[in-house]
């Protein structure tokens, strides 16, 4: 990971509340989380600020001026590589462990995942969203027109992304002595990802036949054995 890269982005690309992994939180107010990939902070303020935790904790691979890395709502808050520096709290001390776009950034995610579940408890949670590589404008770029351009900005070809996953690779990414998948749902079918309801629509009528080449973004559940 290059932090020169990260520096052409917009600002709301580190800001965004992350309202589709907030909603596969377990609801229980006494719970300790921490977010992998933290950016500005903003959805660890939110899980404060709305009683989802009572313990929050945010990593991130460097500072970021004028954001709510330093809100005194969030307990700790760890600028590092995640990759070659440890995290800074005890193991099997979290109840769950967001990874949102994070995964697919890193040279090494098989490596970063059994890292990460060392500092959850037994039966914790590890909730990660990953881009899927499969959908359909992406894979019709490449095979109609012989493109594979990278974005700055964002999306499934981001010029950050060192790694790419299919369903089945995210699912075997969070299979592991440790994790066990137990839930996955394509982004657009959440409540709280409204544009994707175009999708839905044809994605239910269609049997869901088609549901893998409609996915933008994966969101999974892991939890620890």
């Amino acid at each position: 990971m290059k932090k020169d890269q990260y520096l052409e982005k917009e600002q709301n690309y580190f800001s965004n509340i992350r309202y589709d992994v907030i909603s596969l939180i377990p609801s229980n107010p006494d719970q300790k989380i921490l977010e992998v990939g933290a950016g500005s902070g903003n959805t660890l303020v939110y899980l404060k600020e709305n009683h989802i935790a009572s313990h929050v904790a945010g990593i991130e691979l460097m500072k970021i001026p004028n954001s709510n890395q330093e809100n005194v709502l969030i307990n700790s808050f760890q600028i590092a590589n995640i990759e070659n520096e440890d995290i800074l709290a005890p193991e099997e001390y979290f109840d769950v462990i967001l990874c949102a776009d994070v995964l697919e950034h890193l040279v090494d995610p098989w490596s970063a995942i059994q890292k990460i579940s060392r500092h959850l408890k037994k039966d914790g949670l590890v909730i990660v969203s990953i881009p899927n590589l499969r959908e359909w404008k992406t894979v019709g770029k490449v095979i109609f027109k012989g493109e594979f351009n990278y974005q700055t900005q964002g999306g499934i070809m981001d010029k950050t992304h060192l790694r790419f996953f299919c369903k089945k690779n995210v699912r075997a990414l969070l299979t592991t002595d440790q994790l066990t998948p137990v839930f996955s749902v394509p982004n657009f079918m959440l409540k709280s990802v409204p544009e994707g309801r175009k999708r839905k629509l044809i994605n239910l009528m269609s049997f869901r036949i088609f549901e893998d080449f409609l996915t933008v973004q994966y969101l999974f559940i892991a939890k620890k054995k």
